[in-house]
């Protein structure tokens, strides 16, 4: 990625905020317009995956469209003994912008709607089940992408990420965080989409629990590719190359 460390950074706090404003503006409409619980979630997930989508194609080419830190360690860990590896300078520039866009995207939501800024969520969601979904959620959010790059598929990424994280709204019991930033940014907002902050905890250990089985799995089927573990979701400005090469 020839893109300076700056770019890439502004580009991951950016994409992370409008993640999250996305995902609290869109929870926050749903239950202003409507009661029914499962309209609301099906607003919330329609909103986050057009909204994910968008936000991988514009900026992928920039930063590689990481806005998780969980998608950031994975791709410093798989190429931590290569040179050409995601470096862990790298990972220690990411990781505090994701945190602060998703925080900064949660605050900007709440004013957007006239909430209380900053207001820490009472929504409770301490219970084994839910980390089991987070697991689960995390751990096919991290095969999706580095599969994807290892078999010369990167240019799917938007639609396919975001196809997959609609769809893990609904398989998965805690309706797929998948994210410690955004777990952490939503945090600080007490509506639709929130997280208590006594929640924030065991999501996380979940979430990277399940990024280290989705990287064992990934290990287990693909092939090695050094470039994948660099580029994460690097969504190509021309076309890709063949999966052969």
């Amino acid at each position: 990625m020839n893109t300076s460390l700056g770019r890439r950074v502004a580009a991951e706090a950016i994409g992370t905020g409008l993640l999250v404003a996305v995902v609290v503006g869109s929870g926050i409409q749903a239950s202003e317009l409507s009661h029914d619980v499962g309209v609301q979630l099906l607003a919330n997930s329609l909103a986050t995956v057009f909204g994910l989508g968008v936000l991988i194609l514009l900026l992928g080419p920039v930063s590689g469209a990481h806005f998780n830190p969980a998608v950031t360690l994975a791709a410093w860990f798989g190429g931590r003994r290569t040179p050409e590896g995601f470096p862990l300078r790298d990972v220690a520039a990411y990781v505090p912008a994701q945190i602060a866009g998703a925080i900064g995207g949660a605050i900007l939501a709440d004013a957007m709607f006239a909430r209380p800024l900053a207001n820490f969520s009472t929504h409770d969601r301490s219970a084994s089940h839910l980390w089991l979904g987070e697991v689960v959620a995390t751990a096919g959010l991290i095969l999706l992408i580095f599969g994807l790059t290892r078999v010369g598929r990167a240019a799917l990424a938007p639609a396919a990420v975001a196809s997959y994280i609609g769809a893990a709204y609904w398989f998965t019991s805690s309706t797929s965080f998948a994210n410690p930033a955004v777990t952490i940014g939503r945090a600080f907002t007490d509506t639709f989409a929130g997280i208590a902050p006594a929640s924030v905890a065991p999501f996380i250990a979940a979430q990277l629990l399940g990024t280290a089985l989705g990287l064992a799995v990934v290990t287990a089927v693909y092939a090695p590719n050094v470039a994948s573990a660099r580029r994460a979701i690097d969504v190509p400005s021309s076309e890709p190359e063949p999966a052969s090469s």
